[in-house]
């Protein structure tokens, strides 16, 4: 066909650098899952995954890659990400002040109570960072957005450009900080 361009999307390339990174980084990825089980913890959460976020459980692995503390297995395992948003979901609705929005999956620890989420209702998938610590009853003040999009994060992934490539840090370039996400009581506020 004339004019139609056919080959490799962007995000094609962006799984594959992904799992080049992954295998690379990780010598012992967990296998995929299959399209079957993605569904059964969408079943589960109650929304579906994010394109990109579903291939990477797909296509990759179940977790067991990316930044620091790497990507929660999606619902195998002890420390789910399916688990995480049930019992933070469960806690936040357990009196007047929620703290953790509906639709937002926890992809990851930083370690001291801090996550990477995925906003599952964010058309372009936005990461959030959950700081909690220091928090004194504004849950509002948790919540970060760390990258516009997942695309974006697993770019700063690859490129070591994120706030979290901090130890390979060399003082030439600024990096990035999360800022405040606007849409948080907003979101907080909803059931």
């Amino acid at each position: 066909m004339a004019g139609r361009i056919c080959g490799v999307t962007d995000l094609d390339s962006l799984v594959r650098r992904v799992a080049a990174k992954a295998r690379e980084t990780t010598p012992e990825l967990p296998p995929g899952l299959s399209a079957a089980e993605v569904a059964a913890a969408e079943e589960a959460l109650g929304f579906t995954l994010p394109p990109l976020l579903a291939r990477l459980y797909v296509e990759i692995a179940d977790g067991g890659f990316g930044p620091d503390y790497q990507l929660y297995p999606l619902n195998a395992g002890e420390l789910t990400a399916v688990g995480i948003y049930q019992e933070e979901r469960a806690e936040s609705s357990d009196g007047g002040n929620p703290h953790w929005p509906a639709g937002v999956l926890p992809i990851l620890t930083w370690g001291c109570g801090m996550y990477a989420a995925v906003d599952c209702q964010n058309e372009r998938a936005s990461v959030l960072l959950f700081e909690p610590n220091g928090i004194d009853g504004d849950w509002t003040k948790a919540w970060f957005v760390d990258a516009a999009s997942l695309e974006d994060w697993l770019e700063s992934w690859l490129n070591d450009s994120g706030w979290f490539s901090v130890d390979d840090y060399d003082g030439d370039e600024e990096l990035p900080e999360p800022s405040p996400w606007s849409s948080a009581a907003d979101r907080l506020a909803a059931p």
